[in-house]
């Protein structure tokens, strides 16, 4: 959007000092033309944007002008970044909106309506649907020994027993709807799903972050480990267009059999016994087995009984 880039183009300026016009329009992908348009309105409403002639020109901001965000605090700075419903979650709720606040009374008259406008019409949920939501009470304690690089003591739920740990937050990852907690610990790097939590107390040392590490390249690796490494049964099936719809999007059809990954035969068992006579399971023989013997005892559960 062209006010978004309006916006992007006054803080690179501001951060950067003086850009040539060929390298702002490679900076965002669009023309030269483009980036001349977008210097013009920001100058109309009122920024002191200034072109430098010569070999070395390019444009700047005028006698160091700065954006005024009217007294915005480093956390509301911080929650800026985060989308509102998770930045709830992180007890930063109230700091989103007082920071929102501020910003849009910084902008140009033209790009606070603009800015606006995608309050009206967009809007984040980033839970599943049909799904029990994840309880996550130590979210906002995690999330400030993070911010602040502060060594955890933590109390952890691992299957059937409560272990004890101490940990250096390095990062926060909501995935679908759950949180994860990206930490280090005497054994190494670990992930930790927030709601498994039992308690979390913030301890006074702080600790310093690894060198180089990259949260989003950790999350990615890791992820792509974590799925790799799970369990998977393969069913064959026959299904009608309608449970085609909504079986798993690994689906890998074959003469009209088709081919699907599960996590284990149980997960398999309650998915595919939801389509009813829409899919018929082939393979493995145990689960079609099973399958069958459910529906046996539900029809004779509903069996018309014959009154004499």
């Amino acid at each position: 959007m062209r006010a978004t880039r309006l916006v992007s183009l006054l803080l690179l300026l501001q951060m950067r000092g003086q850009l040539t016009a060929h390298e702002l329009a490679d900076h965002f992908e669009v023309s030269v033309r483009t980036i001349h348009r977008d210097v013009e309105s920001l100058a109309a409403a009122g920024v002191p944007v200034e072109a430098v002639r010569g070999p070395a020109g390019g444009y700047r901001l005028a006698g160091g002008y700065r954006t005024k965000l009217t007294g915005l605090t480093a956390a509301e700075a911080e929650a800026l970044f985060v989308a509102p419903a998770p930045a709830a979650e992180l007890g930063l709720g109230g700091v989103l909106a007082n920071a929102r606040l501020k910003v849009l009374a910084a902008l140009p008259a033209e790009l606070q309506e603009r800015a606006s406008r995608a309050e009206r019409y967009f809007h984040l949920d980033a839970r599943g649907w049909f799904r029990a939501e994840d309880t996550v009470p130590h979210l906002p304690t995690i999330a400030s020994a993070t911010w602040h690089e502060q060594r955890l003591s933590a109390r952890y739920r691992e299957g059937p027993r409560v272990v004890r740990r101490t940990l250096d937050p390095l990062g926060l990852v909501l995935k679908g709807g759950a949180w994860y907690l990206v930490a280090r610990r005497s054994a190494g790097m670990r992930v930790y799903r927030v709601s498994r939590f039992v308690s979390v107390r913030i301890r006074d040392e702080g600790f310093e972050r690894p060198d180089g590490f990259d949260l989003s390249a950790y999350w990615s690796e890791w992820s792509r480990s974590f799925e790799a490494s799970r369990p998977r049964v393969e069913v064959k099936l026959r299904a009608s267009d309608l449970a085609l719809r909504f079986l798993p999007r690994d689906l890998q059809p074959g003469d009209g059999v088709f081919t699907v990954g599960f996590e284990n035969l149980e997960e398999a068992f309650r998915e595919l016994l939801k389509f009813g006579t829409d899919a018929e399971v082939l393979e493995p023989l145990e689960l079609r087995a099973r399958i069958a013997e459910t529906a046996n005892q539900v029809a004779g559960l509903y069996a018309v009984q014959t009154v004499r």
